[in-house]
């Protein structure tokens, strides 16, 4: 029968990789903690554990058993410090995302009111594909991204094959992000033709480059001048010194890009709705449900 030891047997090994590392920090013998995961991968009727040269590591399904482990692991918790007053350490939590200013400022927010003095948080902001991926897989437990008119079927098909769901945040039209210095930084309004002679900035999405899974609305355009990359910071450093422009929301963030990036309005008849995607039937954990909480603060 499944224990709550086995349980933090498991997420202790996951966490220091070694099964001899993992009983130090236990109390207990190396072989009875090998035992003791051994069992519950019987129990479970899975491999969680790949034995490698170098210690052990989460199989593909040892990391979606860990994350429904440490969501039970999290209960357990709250339930020790509500009733024990057993403050617990060593908090988990992990988001995957497009590239939004308001998704980093959520995340702050989180780690400012739950951190204490030891914690393991991740912010991915990385490829479309793979927020889809890893919220799929739980490596992370909300994930954020947009959808359009012409991405909304592919990617809205996708979240459901994978038991996800779609929650809207908001709604934005399409804004072009400029340097405050650019020639075109004094116009109310910005068309499609104005930006003709400068760079389009865009994030690479390496073997899923499809426009679908494109991070920048109206990706469909042909434009003779185009510059991908990987990152926000280096997006922003090529926007200023090429005066080079994106398409994104218009949400910026002057506290984390500074007051040397702008937002003006596209005129084009497109949206993009934009909001986070988790597990379906999966409850948020106190960190996943302040943060969703801070998100809608700093929209």
């Amino acid at each position: 029968m499944l224990t709550l030891q086995q349980l933090r047997y498991a997420a202790m090994v996951a966490q220091t990789g070694s099964i001899t590392e993992a009983s130090k920090r236990l109390f207990i013998s190396q072989p009875s903690l090998t035992n003791a995961i051994h069992e519950l991968e019987n129990e479970m009727h899975i491999t969680i554990f790949n034995r490698t040269s170098k210690g052990v590591v989460l199989s593909t399904d040892g990391e979606v058993f860990m994350a429904y482990a440490r969501q039970v692991l999290e209960q357990t918790n709250l339930l020790e410090e509500k009733f024990l007053n057993k403050r617990q350490q060593g908090s988990k939590f992990s988001v995957s995302c497009q590239h939004y200013s308001f998704a980093v400022n959520a995340f702050v927010d989180v780690i400012r009111e739950f951190g204490g003095d030891k914690y393991d948080f991740t912010l991915r902001e990385t490829q479309t594909h793979e927020i889809i991926e890893d919220v799929t897989r739980l490596t992370s437990e909300i994930g954020i991204l947009y959808t359009s008119s012409k991405n909304e079927e592919v990617i809205m098909k996708l979240i459901k094959k994978n038991g996800l769901k779609f929650e809207e945040l908001f709604v934005a039209r399409p804004h072009v992000f400029i340097s405050s210095a650019h020639p075109l930084a004094d116009k109310e309004m910005i068309h499609l033709e104005d930006l003709e002679d400068y760079p389009y900035l865009s994030f690479e999405q390496g073997e899923f480059n499809s426009f679908y899974f494109s991070e920048e609305i109206l990706s469909t355009l042909d434009r003779r001048k185009n510059i991908k990359v990987r990152d926000r910071a280096t997006l922003f450093n090529l926007v200023i010194g090429l005066n080079g422009y994106t398409v994104s929301s218009g949400v910026i963030s002057r506290e984390l890009n500074g007051e040397n990036i702008i937002a003006k309005p596209l005129n084009v008849d497109e949206y993009m709705r934009i909001g986070t995607i988790r597990q379906k039937d999966m409850t948020l954990s106190r960190y996943g449900a302040a943060y969703m909480e801070y998100l809608k603060k700093h929209i």
